[in-house]
């Protein structure tokens, strides 16, 4: 069983240059009719995919030597547009599995959703996103290190600091972002506070 708590997470990097970047190109709404998110992965990133080869080149998500990676770098207002939670759900589920991305921003309501999902999205200034995603680039084989203790991620060498508020860096490294987990762990707390609710009763 996957260990919930969330404080080192290391692998190799993937880089997805551009602003803006909305959860309709993380993964187009024609795939969100499945009743289960099995096999969102493989459509990550679909349509963008599909124009760069149609225009003879390569989305980083195709590059094989990307592939297996756990930690994904981005830039600007990352997860913006609709609050799909198809989105976070089809980075965790693509290759080997994203376990943690690195940007310079986030939209709020995709941020909440990679929690809920143990999905850690810590955030860079511009300067360090580029040299992160430049040194990936460079360097696929480099084994990318985000450390929500320490607060840093490091490549190559290197290192820089990385924000994330206080209280979604406590639940991932407590192993507390589970909430169905917390519901069914903490089951006598909530039965004792149901019984004391007078318009609320049996609970089971």
């Amino acid at each position: 069983m996957e260990d919930p708590k969330r404080i080192v997470i290391s692998g190799g990097g993937i880089p997805v240059r551009g602003n803006d970047i909305d959860t309709d190109r993380i993964i187009p709404a024609r795939f969100l009719k499945t009743v289960v998110f099995d096999g969102l992965g493989e459509h990550a990133f679909e349509d963008d995919r599909g124009q760069l080869r149609e225009a003879g080149k390569t989305h980083s998500f195709d590059e094989p030597k990307f592939q297996g990676a756990r930690v994904l770098v981005v830039n600007k207002n990352f997860g913006c547009g609709s609050s799909r939670e198809h989105a976070p759900q089809a980075i965790v589920r693509w290759g080997k599995g994203i376990r943690a991305i690195v940007g310079e921003s986030f939209a709020e309501i995709f941020f909440g959703n990679c929690v809920s999902l143990g999905l850690p999205c810590v955030t860079v200034d511009e300067k360090t996103a580029s040299a992160l995603q430049t040194s990936i680039e460079q360097n696929p084989a480099a084994e990318v290190s985000v450390d929500l203790a320490s607060k840093t991620v490091k490549v190559g060498g290197a290192s820089y600091p990385i924000t994330m508020p206080d209280g979604p860096r406590k639940q991932l490294m407590e192993g507390r972002w589970d909430s169905t987990a917390e519901l069914v762990g903490n089951r006598d707390i909530i039965k004792a506070t149901a019984a004391k609710l007078p318009y609320f009763t049996g609970f089971v």
